[in-house]
């Protein structure tokens, strides 16, 4: 069967290895926002389709069978735009989305908020020192925030300018939980601003844990209606599996 996978995510490139050792016709697409992005097995193109429409000529020029969206659980345009043009092209449409950290027995102690601009104001209600891991994207809407000191990572610079409050480290992760800990001590960190991305990397969420720090955490958005989803590879792969069954 042909397959196209929305990638982007360890999960998705997971998945891409089990399907491409299987012999299966997968092409992932990567939206080509980060430069140097790790890139999965098999064939990869990078860049968008010009949005519903065009990702539906992609799958009727293709004969794509089935659609894999296991892009981050924030890239709600794209997880939209796949479900318009899978309803358009009568193709299976599958969500692959890691588990959210609501789940963490400390969550419920958590300030959990619906977007970045809640995030700011609960965050500086609860110190003044913040830690921002809520991504590249995602310091544009904060870069006037100018009060308190503020510490961000993030995978590549931004393109925007940050005021002279800020710290910007650029690193990839995963990290280890000792180096959190440093990192959150080093800076004195009073408060931790993330999204709910999920999954089993939750190493600076573990050391917020250990030190008191607060965390304020952005609730992902709501998923397209309609549109099946997997927590795991293994599902994901149980899936494909019945679509290509003979009907």
């Amino acid at each position: 069967m042909s397959v196209l996978l929305l990638g982007g995510t360890a999960e998705a490139r997971a998945l891409a290895e089990v399907l491409v050792g299987q012999g299966i016709d997968v092409v992932s697409s990567l939206a080509g926002v980060i430069e140097g992005p790790r890139m999965p097995p098999g064939q990869v193109r990078v860049g968008g389709f010009g949005g519903a429409d065009g990702l539906a000529d992609y799958l009727r020029e293709h004969a794509v069978e089935a659609v894999v969206d296991a892009t981050h659980p924030f890239a709600a345009r794209i997880s939209g735009n796949a479900a318009a043009a899978c309803t358009a092209t009568s193709t299976a449409l599958m969500r692959l989305e890691r588990p959210s950290w609501a789940e963490r027995p400390d969550a419920s102690d958590w300030c959990w908020v619906d977007d970045l601009a809640a995030a700011r104001i609960a965050a500086g209600e609860r110190g003044r020192r913040i830690f921002l891991a809520v991504g590249r994207q995602g310091l544009a809407e904060l870069a006037d925030w100018t009060e308190p000191a503020i510490v961000a990572r993030v995978v590549e610079p931004p393109a925007v300018a940050l005021p002279a409050n800020w710290q910007l480290l650029c690193a990839r992760g995963p990290f280890p939980v000792a180096e959190e800990r440093a990192l959150f001590a080093a800076h004195r960190i009073e408060v931790l601003v993330a999204k709910d991305s999920g999954g089993p990397t939750t190493a600076k969420l573990d050391a917020a844990a250990e030190l008191g720090v607060a965390v304020v955490m952005v609730r992902r958005p709501p998923a397209p209606d309609g549109v099946a989803a997997v927590a795991s590879v293994a599902e994901a792969e149980r899936w494909l599996a019945q679509c290509a069954r003979p009907r």
